[in-house]
């Protein structure tokens, strides 16, 4: 299946809006699977990091009180940190902390797979670019261009971080576990 989906990314002149279209579809199904461990299964084992990003997306756009409409970026990943509600209400047997542990894996992954797709990786840096348009881009070496909305500092980052931990510590109302804590610092 991760191949198949893989493939039908990359086929499109655009896989940013094959990638788009896939997950919309995809979306409604992964809201209804119903273990934490099968979610991760799904998408640890995704071969499209464009795919899994749009994906990801979409279950925190789906978790936010208020949507945003910022593109994809690193702003966004912030801004998903501080309004992000705990994800799949209807998981009843889960602990609470269990739940924003999950939340924070996932968005962990998210800023993984954004900086796979724009930042990191000379290869990878194009994958919203058409198979064509890729090769030529590598050959020239071109840097894919920032968006403005990536450039974020370490003050947001932080009083984001405290966003987010006033709203744990309303919700739990109990000390962090440790869990948590170590996902917000590999976050920060």
């Amino acid at each position: 299946l991760q191949r198949m989906l893989s493939m039908a990314v990359e086929v499109d002149k655009s896989p940013n809006c094959s990638s788009c279209k896939i997950a919309d579809v995809l979306f409604p199904f992964i809201l209804n699977i119903p273990l934490r461990s099968q979610r991760e299964a799904f998408f640890n084992t995704m071969e499209s990091q464009l795919l899994r990003c749009k994906l990801l997306e979409l279950l925190f756009q789906h978790s936010c009180d208020i949507p945003t409409t910022l593109p994809l970026s690193l702003a966004k990943i912030l801004y998903f940190l501080s309004h992000s509600s705990v994800l799949l209400y209807y998981q009843d047997e889960t602990a609470t902390w269990q739940r924003w542990d999950e939340m924070l894996q996932y968005l962990s992954l998210l800023l993984m797979s954004y900086q796979n797709v724009v930042l990191a990786f000379p290869l990878a840096e194009h994958l919203r670019s058409s198979l064509n348009d890729r090769m030529d881009l590598i050959t020239q070496k071109a840097k894919p261009k920032p968006q403005v909305s990536d450039d974020i500092s370490h003050l947001d980052v932080q009083l984001n971080i405290e966003v987010f931990i006033s709203r744990m510590e309303q919700v739990l109302g109990q000390p962090f576990p440790l869990q948590i804590m170590e996902k917000l610092c590999m976050l920060r």
